[in-house]
């Protein structure tokens, strides 16, 4: 049985800020993610022992590599302290996540930092696009190719047309309940976008055509953004508690994870899934491992999930895959309202990437924080009521790399 890892909180930056348009750049954002999350956690900075960055393109965006050299330059405490930084693509954050919690179970350190973040908006959407591009097999399926990612998550949409049938108000569905959710919470890009999300994205120009069978309304947003936790050992987390008068079982732990790594190459693994009854079946078997680790049936035991809608073929690919309906009916969850906030199963009650905004390398983190804040009752008009599990599901390019989590208390 593996030694447990604690959550103790964290921070996220407003997702809807622009910070070249602040004088600010990346390192700022890194100081901002750390001394926030200090507070919030009410730590000590003597007190962090290691701290891994999620990041996937620092290097193109920002022309910064080596992201966490910064760490050791922006308090005096860290100086010498271990850092590393950790890429894959969109699941950069989760994969930080699983590196520090393997150090926090290999008993190495008692106190860990991981910060995800990304600078996209530091060119302009073309460029931004070709950026993304090489989160896919760049010179086969993005070189030349504008905005290749919708195009990619567009055919995953249409694999689901060919196999179980697929309608277009499915996925307009999806898009207004996340952009409906992100009303709810303040630190969401889209949260002032709306006033009707039914109206407003059923005509002009979120319905216009984005890349094949995809909308405007259909795709995450280009952001900027960072989000921190702390990952803690038990003996850490047991004397914390005792110093805010907790008691152990309050605070929340990662109880299962998953991850698993698909072939780069879109049509590489549509066709290893062909006699798989789910679309993308490596990212089902993180989803599988994740709960076994957590001893938990089936998905019906989590009572909230935060789920990669990158675009909205792969959260109806994240329904099914979760085991909410039967593989290629995910329409009927939308239908029932399950997925709804106030339904069976909220999903991306946060908004999710369409509604929250999607800074690559930090998304996998942000999902982290939010499950932590829906189990500890800290998500405030966008708390689940009786949240004491929360799935999570962070996906690197066209579901290469999955990342998936169970944190609870």
């Amino acid at each position: 049985m593996t030694a447990p890892v604690y959550l103790l909180g964290g921070y996220q930056t407003d997702f809807a800020r622009n910070w070249m348009k602040e004088g600010k750049g990346i390192v700022e954002m890194i100081q901002e993610a750390v001394s926030g999350a200090l507070t919030a956690a009410r730590l000590e900075a003597r007190e962090i022992e290691v701290a891994h960055i999620g990041n996937f393109a620092a290097e193109l965006y920002c022309k910064q590599g080596h992201l966490g050299g910064f760490l050791a330059q922006i308090d005096p405490s860290f100086s010498g302290m271990p850092t590393s930084r950790h890429e894959a693509a969109c699941a950069s954050g989760g994969v930080a996540m699983l590196m520090a919690s393997a150090e926090i179970e290999a008993g190495r350190y008692d106190l860990a930092l991981v910060i995800g973040i990304e600078q996209m908006k530091t060119v302009d959407p073309a460029v931004g696009g070709d950026f993304l591009g090489t989160a896919a097999w760049y010179e086969q399926e993005a070189k030349g190719i504008e905005f290749p990612f919708p195009k990619l998550f567009s055919r995953l949409g249409d694999e689901y047309e060919k196999r179980f049938g697929l309608k277009e108000e499915h996925l307009a569905r999806i898009a207004e309940i996340n952009f409906s959710n992100a009303r709810r919470n303040p630190l969401a890009q889209t949260r002032s976008w709306f006033t009707n999300e039914t109206l407003d994205l059923a005509s002009g120009k979120y319905a216009k055509p984005a890349a094949g069978r995809l909308r405007v309304r259909d795709c995450s947003q280009i952001t900027d953004g960072a989000a921190s936790i702390f990952l803690a050992s038990e003996n850490f987390t047991r004397q914390y508690a005792d110093r805010r008068s907790l008691k152990l079982e309050q605070l929340p732990r990662i109880l299962g994870w998953g991850h698993r790594t698909a072939p780069m190459k879109f049509d590489t693994k549509i066709f290893e899934s062909g006699n798989s009854p789910c679309v993308l079946p490596h990212t089902r078997q993180a989803i599988v491992d994740a709960f076994r680790r957590a001893g938990l049936a089936d998905v019906w035991r989590v009572q909230g999930i935060e789920t990669h809608d990158c675009f909205t073929t792969s959260e109806y690919m994240a329904i099914d895959h979760f085991g909410i309906t039967k593989p290629g009916e995910s329409w009927k969850a939308i239908e029932e309202g399950i997925i709804d906030f106030d339904g069976r199963l909220p999903v991306n009650a946060s908004g999710g990437l369409i509604g929250g905004g999607h800074p690559v390398g930090a998304t996998g983190t942000r999902q982290a924080l939010d499950a932590f804040k829906q189990v500890t009752g800290q998500a405030g008009d966008y708390q689940i009521d009786g949240a004491q599990k929360i799935a999570t599901l962070n996906i690197g390019g066209s579901g290469t790399t999955t990342v998936a989590m169970v944190i609870g208390i």
